[in-house]
């Protein structure tokens, strides 16, 4: 395979994308204890490319010579301190060597480099979500060269760089389609020239690649890897490490596996999977384009990465393989789409995965709570698009509640096992964080009656929850919703209870109570739906709900910070506590002529109060601002 020599006069030099440079100064400073897996990634990145061209040739006439065996060639040069990596896959032109080593196109990129903290122990952890592939080349490199030609082009192309913050790109000369990647090596890393050390990381990292990996010796060339698919292999004959290692290379990634799925289907259709669930989620998992990282196989032929119809995109976590023993080799991407082979081993995928997840759940709660932290915002995406899954995604769901603590997560099942005498829903509120929704003042009634309310964080549980309706014929119900019937619920006393703030409907004035409410809703006019006397607060004042049939209040206040504008103002429903000591001073005045002032800046102040911890913005801050001195000064005043 010759390597053709660089043309310096075409030379032309470009700089990194800024991504690209954090990435490489991370890389630099965080990868110095496990700079081995360079080679792995190389490794990886040369039985992609032979994949690649496996498949495009089966398509393609002439792309690939006839007899051609696909190879990995892996070579040193002590004079020159450098290790050589040569493939011939499907290799680049001009304008992929600038869009694969030059930039970082992934959505989310920007932001998760922005996370990192300056700490080099977890900025080495956390990389591991990126998975940074030919750029680690550059924790053990001083200069790196890549000599590559596209299959079916003329032209071959040479990148050259010493990862600092540019790249250059010639034209060179190629005997063959594929890559040659040359990393001349620091003084300090001269032990990956060495053959036993090159050998010992083949077979740790790179075993199961079915590729042949080829070490040039001082004689010949011989294979160092088994060269055989690992998915093909005995259950019994894999070890942990094994597994683990098919996982960094399938996954492109630097983190231990959280479970691990490889069986055999045989029947009606028959393909083998080896499916992964990893143990921290990946920087890019919330990517609008939601495409599920799973590879497609047949008859241990990689066909393609981007099967959309093999996997649903709320299992977009998955890492892994599908090997189909029924599809046709030369299978287009067309011939994908609604294929009935496709749809069968996805519903049997999905189905698999959800029986270990809730195994998972069952015998080990304290690991399935981690997997739950970090992909069930993810997971809850199946109750809103997959209405056949609903049953069994809903066995799955976990929630923090009001009746523990941040860290503490249930399940429907429990919830409704410890559900109140009188209690026939399943509460639950919405917003941006646990700490903001335990202080919520709707909260209030619930609590006294010992009622538990899920505590909901996630943009998605605003649009399952209206798909799924119910659970166990449990309606779930917001507890922002106007007309709650609390009344059916016994109240929790709790010795040192005064009562003096309590709510007790039993004591109100009903006349000065429907006084007050007129007065309250002729001040607001129509900033307001309507005003209601409630049992739902016991601490506060007042709150705001929502009319029936409305939109949730933090649903509409979620949708316009997302720039749908075009969502129109609702009003809504004032409640207000009648055994409040402030509403009953307002009550006992609301017949006397002088207070009727008061009473009407009361009922404003006390609006844009509730609005306020709604998290809304007021409308006339300055106003609100007098009319609170006012009532403050005429309250201090006796």
């Amino acid at each position: 395979m010759s390597d053709g020599k660089v043309k310096e006069k075409q030379e032309e030099k470009l700089e990194f994308q800024a991504e690209v440079a954090k990435v490489l100064n991370l890389v630099i400073h965080s990868l110095y204890s496990n700079k081995e897996i360079f080679l792995r990634e190389l490794i990886s990145n040369a039985s992609d490319a032979c994949d690649k061209l496996r498949y495009l040739a089966l398509t393609t006439p002439g792309l690939l010579d006839e007899g051609t065996d696909f190879k990995i060639d892996i070579s040193t040069n002590k004079k020159e301190r450098s290790i050589t990596v040569a493939d011939n896959g499907i290799g680049m032109n001009r304008e992929e060597l600038i869009e694969n080593l030059g930039t970082i196109a992934r959505s989310g990129t920007t932001a998760f480099l922005d996370s990192l903290s300056g700490d080099e122990q977890k900025d080495a952890a956390l990389i591991g979500q990126f998975g940074v592939g030919f750029y680690s080349c550059f924790s053990v490199a001083e200069k790196v060269e890549v000599i590559t030609r596209k299959a079916g082009d003329e032209k071959a192309w040479a990148w050259t760089s010493d990862g600092v913050g540019a790249f250059s790109i010639s034209e060179t000369e190629r005997e063959n389609q594929g890559a040659t990647v040359t990393v001349y090596l620091k003084k300090e890393d001269k032990e990956f020239i060495e053959e036993t050390r090159i050998q010992n990381i083949v077979k740790t990292y790179s075993d199961h690649i079915s590729i042949p990996i080829m070490l040039a010796g001082k004689e010949k060339a011989s294979q160092i890897n088994a060269g055989s698919a690992l998915w093909t292999r005995q259950r019994k004959d894999i070890t942990e490490e094994q597994y683990k290692e098919f996982y960094h290379h399938v996954g492109h990634v630097f983190d231990d596996p959280w479970l691990t799925l490889h069986n055999r289907a045989e029947g009606k259709i028959e393909y083998t999977n080896l499916l992964f669930i990893p143990s921290s989620p990946p920087f890019d998992l919330m990517n609008p384009e939601r495409k599920h990282r799973v590879k497609l196989y047949v008859k241990r032929i990689f066909i393609t990465d981007d099967c959309e119809d093999l996997m649903p995109s709320y299992l977009r976590f998955v890492r892994g393989i599908v090997d189909s023993e029924d599809l046709p080799l030369n299978v287009s991407r067309e011939m994908l789409q609604h294929n009935v082979v496709v749809t069968r081993i996805k519903s049997a995928l999905v189905k698999r995965v959800f029986r270990e997840l809730k195994k998972k759940a069952e015998k080990k709660p304290e690991e399935y709570d981690i997997f739950w932290q970090n992909f069930g915002a993810v997971l809850k995406e199946g109750l809103y698009e997959d209405h056949s899954s609903h049953d069994k995604l809903l066995e799955l769901v976990r929630f923090r509640s009001t009746a523990g603590t941040d860290d503490q997560l249930v399940s429907l099942a429990e919830y409704v096992e410890r559900m109140k005498d009188g209690q026939e829903e399943i509460f639950y509120i919405t917003g941006d964080s646990p700490e903001t929704l335990r202080a919520s003042p709707q909260l209030e009634g619930f609590q006294a009656r010992g009622a538990e309310v899920l505590l909901l964080t996630d943009p998605i549980d605003e649009f399952w929850l209206p798909a799924v309706a119910a659970y166990q014929e449990k309606r779930f119900t917001s507890v922002t919703a106007s007309g709650i019937d609390l009344s059916k619920i016994k109240k929790e006393t709790k010795e040192g209870d005064k009562g003096a703030e309590k709510n007790d409907v039993d004591n109100w004035d009903d006349a000065a109570v429907a006084k007050l409410i007129l007065a309250f809703k002729e001040s607001l006019g129509e900033a307001v739906k309507d005003v209601r006397a409630s049992d739902r607060l016991t601490e506060s004042a007042v709150c705001l709900v929502a009319a029936e049939g409305d939109m949730d209040l933090h649903l509409q206040r979620m949708l316009k910070m997302q720039g749908h504008m075009d969502i129109p103002a609702t009003a809504r429903v004032l409640e207000f506590n009648p055994g409040h000591s402030l509403i009953k001073k307002l009550t006992d005045s609301v017949d006397k002529a002088a207070k009727k002032q008061d009473i009407a800046d009361a009922a404003l102040v006390l609006f844009d109060q509730a609005r306020i911890v709604e998290g809304e913005a007021i409308d006339d801050p300055a106003s609100f601002s007098q009319r609170l001195n006012w009532l403050m000064e005429k309250g201090l005043a006796g």
